[in-house]
């Protein structure tokens, strides 16, 4: 049988005053994740749409590994049905292992923190630290005035044009899973670092 991207990231807040259509998503895309026999690899936290991933992945009997910093798991800040967990010292540490492990990288909305996340792999990506698929998932438009930031950043030459290229925009779960999908039909896993 071919590799295919067996891990994914999942990137996405932790707030749970979100409108109920985005947890309705982070929902559906940890069960698609689940079905396809997908392993998803969360920040481990119990609230907002890291929690509505992984509820989708275990409700429908597949693996969610929590990386997730001693801190907050002292904080009780840990979704309690996570298949494994992997405690880091510190938030670097909890980035670093999230990207070294994946396969690909899914983006959902979220706040500062999600954004960080986000943005430090498209760096990674542009100085060719990392070629793992990065999709972000544009939830109701919820990315719309980062795209256009991206947009006139390339406008006013503050960013290439071609770096607009290292990550790929869809508006749904089912979306986000086709293009995993694509990526395992024409590129080997082993090419990714």
């Amino acid at each position: 049988m071919k590799p295919f991207r067996k891990t994914i990231t999942v990137y996405g807040a932790s707030s749970s005053k979100i409108d109920k259509s985005f947890a309705d998503a982070a929902y559906r895309l940890g069960r698609l994740m689940a079905l396809s026999g997908r392993t998803v690899l969360t920040g481990g936290g119990n609230t907002g749409l890291m929690a509505s991933v992984e509820d989708g992945v275990l409700d429908n009997g597949g693996t969610v590994i929590g990386v997730i910093p001693k801190f907050m798991v002292e904080n009780g800040w840990m979704h309690g049905g996570l298949s494994k967990v992997i405690e880091t010292d510190d938030m670097h540490e909890r980035k670093q292992k999230l990207a070294d492990m994946a396969d690909a990288i899914v983006t959902l909305p979220g706040g500062t923190g999600t954004m960080e996340e986000l943005l430090e792999v498209i760096t990674w990506k542009t100085l060719g630290l990392c070629s793992k698929p990065l999709i972000i998932l544009n939830t109701d438009g919820y990315y719309d005035k980062l795209l256009d930031f991206f947009d006139n950043a390339v406008k006013l030459n503050f960013m290439k044009e071609e770096y607009k290229s290292v990550w790929r925009v869809v508006s749904t779960p089912e979306e986000a899973m086709e293009i995993i999908d694509e990526e395992d039909r024409t590129c080997p896993v082993g090419k990714y670092n």
